[in-house]
């Protein structure tokens, strides 16, 4: 018998949520930050009769775990969502949650306040009707997924179950990974010296030109290459750089600062090796180049394998709501799955359908929304089904 999902409890809950602000205030000086969805988000779920335990992460930014007990003998299984939005600069009405055309508008609506959503209606649909998975059932509403991650790191570090569903929206095709991503500062080191004194002046930034010759090369050569199965190849560009004081002066230093998106197989440590050979290369053929190389921030790359029981949990749930094949695909960009995977726990990602996400208009499909929440529950009964 299907599962007896409470579409206006989902529905009330998504518009209620999006009504919240919780801009990250990492990302907008006027971000409230995700304490009042982190109250809201506590209060639903103990109301749905879950145990419930809080983390503060970062100061007044709360991680809010639920936790459905298993019957015994089953998998554990983590869902996660992230409560955190980016700001709402050019959006006219950020919070509204107006509901238009079976559309719910508003930040975070898609990315990913209907996920949260979805997680608590299906939580509830199990409580509601008695059913008790095999294994424990826990969700994780966590903080700054859109800035440092502080959330999810905080919940790697204290709980772990046997795979995990991040939530993140996926038009309810399932994603078994996604690419990294480092920043990498590189600085050029000349002489400064008066324009007119070239027997003295050394310009860092003719040096950083021709390093970045060699990277616009590998930039090039990179994406030429097949890459990984899922992921295809990584890429590097240059967003940011800097040199010089005055337009009189030689350049002293030039900074500038390098993205490489990578893949299964690359990682800090590789790329900077790669780009060290550049530098030691222009070194040798100039003793006069001298530059730097110092990783910055990033996360490595997240790949999980088609014939792991969570994803075919969740593909073949997939398959029988929608009636069509779910598709298996890799994401370009970073999410919180790179933490779960690293600390032992195979995650797939899946949500909702909708648009906008980090635009001026946003929205998300709600019946794709209805939908996603009986994908999850049948994902969660087959995953944690005792014997599984």
């Amino acid at each position: 018998m299907p599962l007896s999902i409470d579409h206006d409890y989902i529905t009330r809950t998504l518009v209620d949520l999006v009504r919240i602000n919780s801009v990250n205030p990492s990302l907008a000086a006027d971000g409230a930050g995700e304490g009042e969805i982190a109250a809201y988000i506590e209060g639903a779920l103990r109301r749905i009769g879950l145990d419930v335990e809080t983390q503060e992460p970062l100061s007044g930014r709360k991680n809010v775990i639920g936790m459905l007990p298993g019957a015994g003998g089953g998998r554990s299984l983590m869902l996660n969502a992230h409560t955190d939005t980016v700001g709402v600069e050019g959006m006219a009405a950020p919070f509204s949650g107006d509901i238009r055309d079976g559309r719910v508008y508003g930040r975070g609506a898609f990315d990913m306040k209907a996920s949260a959503a979805a997680c608590l209606g299906m939580l509830k649909a199990l409580v509601d009707e008695g059913i008790q998975p095999g294994g424990d059932v826990y969700f994780t509403a966590v903080i700054d997924e859109e800035a440092g991650s502080a959330g999810t790191e905080a919940i790697v570090a204290n709980y772990h179950a046997d795979a995990a569903i991040i939530t993140e929206p996926t038009g309810l095709r399932v994603c078994g990974g996604h690419r990294g991503f480092w920043n990498i500062e590189i600085t050029t080191t000349g002489r400064a010296a008066h324009g007119s004194h070239y027997e003295t002046g050394i310009d860092a930034n003719t040096m950083m030109g021709r390093l970045l010759v060699e990277i616009e090369k590998l930039a090039q050569d990179l994406i030429t290459q097949a890459g990984h199965p899922l992921l295809g190849p990584s890429s590097v560009h240059v967003p940011l750089i800097q040199g010089g004081t005055s337009r009189y002066v030689y350049a002293a230093q030039c900074r500038a600062e390098l993205e490489w998106r990578s893949i299964p197989g690359e990682d800090r440590d590789s790329m900077v090796a790669v780009l060290q050979a550049f530098v030691d290369r222009l070194h040798t053929a100039d003793p006069q180049f001298r530059a730097t190389i110092t990783p910055l921030f990033g996360r490595d790359s997240y790949a999980v394998a088609p014939d792991a029981p969570i994803v075919q949990a969740v593909s073949q749930a997939a398959q029988r709501i929608r009636g069509v094949d779910p598709g298996f695909y890799g994401e370009k960009w970073w999410m919180d799955s790179a933490l779960l995977g690293s600390a032992g726990i195979e995650t797939v990602i899946i949500g909702p359908a909708g648009g906008g996400a980090h635009a001026a208009v946003e929205w998300v499909e709600l019946d794709s929304v209805m939908m996603f929440t009986r994908i999850l529950a049948e994902a969660t009964l087959d995953f944690c089904r005792a014997g599984g």
